[in-house]
């Protein structure tokens, strides 16, 4: 049987919960908030909140959920639009690039909440691990068809420069920060794609 679009239509409380704990937690830290302010600027009543969140930590896990079905998306269109692996690889660089430096930069959500949740048990701690292996997965799967037999490396590697980038992107003027990361993909890019067979 058909689902009805009221079905699959997330609730709007839920929605504008989930929208205001994220712009929260991204801006001041998670730790730091609570449900009650959460509750309050979201303004729904508490039962509300409790029937779509059971507990704080369900809500910290939506919040990553979001974080990173949005970091996909823009992944996914990146390899869509690029010619090749190597163009996908700069794009994917670029949109990180933009990122930093848009308006509210705090750095990495990822990195900011296992940060907080440094037990590798913690659910939480789960959700960031979960999402940097699909990260490092897609580049290395990227650099793979550029030049197969460096390809792990590589993607560590241009990992590590995204990290450093979201790091400093926050501490230093991120135009400049930006143009080190991408001068530092580019270079990586370049180096492994003369390695392929003529």
């Amino acid at each position: 049987m058909a689902r009805t679009e009221t079905e699959t239509r997330p609730s709007e409380a839920r929605l504008r919960l989930l929208t205001t704990a994220s712009r929260i937690f991204y801006a001041e830290g998670i730790h730091s908030v609570g449900v009650d302010r959460i509750i309050a600027e979201s303004q729904v009543t508490r039962s509300t909140f409790y029937r779509h969140f059971p507990s704080k930590e369900d809500l910290v896990l939506a919040h990553l959920e979001s974080a990173d079905l949005g970091i996909r998306s823009q992944v996914e269109a990146a390899i869509a639009a690029s010619a090749s692996a190597s163009d996908a690889v700069r794009a994917i660089a670029a949109g990180i690039a933009e990122y930093i430096q848009s308006s509210g930069f705090r750095g990495c959500a990822f990195l900011n909440a296992v940060a907080e949740y440094p037990d590798p048990a913690d659910p939480v701690h789960q959700a960031v691990l979960a999402h940097r292996r699909w990260f490092l997965d897609t580049i290395n799967t990227l650099m793979a068809s550029i030049e197969p037999t460096k390809a792990e490396p590589a993607a560590q590697h241009f990992v590590m420069l995204r990290d450093g980038a979201m790091a400093a992107g926050c501490l230093f003027d991120p135009v400049l920060i930006c143009e080190t990361f991408l001068r530092g993909v580019d270079g990586l890019v370049q180096i492994h794609g003369s390695r392929q067979p003529s």
